[in-house]
């Protein structure tokens, strides 16, 4: 069976999200961004909330279900940190890399059928979110040839 995959890698300098049922109202009479700060220990919530929730979103759309695949997360996780190195949110490595050479480094064996990336203070579910209100991104998502997915983050030490 040709495996078809897609990457999500959403670098997060820092992901914001509510504190709490109430949350800190500043000057300006909005609420105060609290600092979402990601440990080792959230790595399988944070995949697992990402994956159930895309999930739903393409049952909805009528296509298949994914499931995450090791060597696509080592992908998107290389490239999350490398776009924090270079301080910008695009689909190509430093060393000029394309999402294909970054699949092949990892040795996955499947076809690529797309990738979406962020740069956000936004929580994982408010970046899918975001990318299903994208045609683009939504299409990436939604792509019923997809069944496998790799998601990952870099979160700067500083939040």
């Amino acid at each position: 069976m040709l495996r078809r995959s897609f990457i999500l890698g959403s670098m997060a300098f820092g992901l914001a999200s509510c504190g709490g049922t109430q949350a800190a109202i500043g000057p300006d009479g909005l609420p105060v961004t609290q600092i979402y700060r990601i440990s080792e220990q959230d790595t399988d919530n944070i995949q697992f909330r990402v994956l159930d929730g895309l999930n739903a979103l393409r049952q909805s759309a009528g296509a298949q279900s994914v499931q995450l695949n090791a060597q696509l997360n080592a992908a998107a996780a290389t490239h999350s940190r490398d776009m924090s190195v270079q301080n910008r949110p695009w689909h190509f490595g430093s060393d000029g890399s394309s999402p294909l050479d970054r699949l092949r480094r990892v040795g996955y064996g499947g076809a690529l059928t797309g990738e979406t990336i962020s740069e956000t203070y936004e929580t994982e579910l408010e970046t899918l979110g975001a990318w299903m209100r994208e045609p683009s991104t939504r299409a990436v998502l939604l792509n019923s040839e997809a069944n496998e997915l790799g998601f990952s983050w870099f979160q700067e030490s500083n939040g």
